[in-house]
């Protein structure tokens, strides 16, 4: 009885395997998994706004400040991070990302 249960469970793998899904449809089915991923990833980036450098706007921009005397403010977002650069704030806000170059410009350091 004991030898005729370990024949049995023995087998029993070998019969679940083949119940399993073949190679090809699990590949498939990964493959369809990872375009899913792909798709809504995509999605993800596209539904978040690009925000380009425009160096020759921003120069523009510290140019004309400079000429008119302004005094950058301190930073009142809410994106600034210790550690952070102005490329940083490019992420969030092209606007913000402008004055912390003028500020950068004019002070010589980034916000605190």
């Amino acid at each position: 009885m004991r030898r005729r249960l370990t024949r049995v469970l023995g087998i029993l793998p070998l019969s679940l395997l083949s119940l399993g899904s073949t190679p090809t449809a699990l590949a498939e089915t990964q493959e369809e998994e990872m375009a899913r991923i792909q798709r809504q990833l995509n999605q993800e980036v596209m539904s978040q706004p690009f925000l380009a450098e425009q160096p020759e706007k921003v120069q523009a921009y510290i140019d004309q400040a400079s000429k008119a005397g302004v005094v950058p403010p301190e930073y009142q977002g809410r994106y600034w991070r210790p550690g952070y650069t102005c490329r940083d704030l490019l992420r969030y806000n092209w606007t913000e990302y402008r004055n912390c170059r003028y500020y950068y410009h004019y002070h010589g350091r980034y916000y605190r």
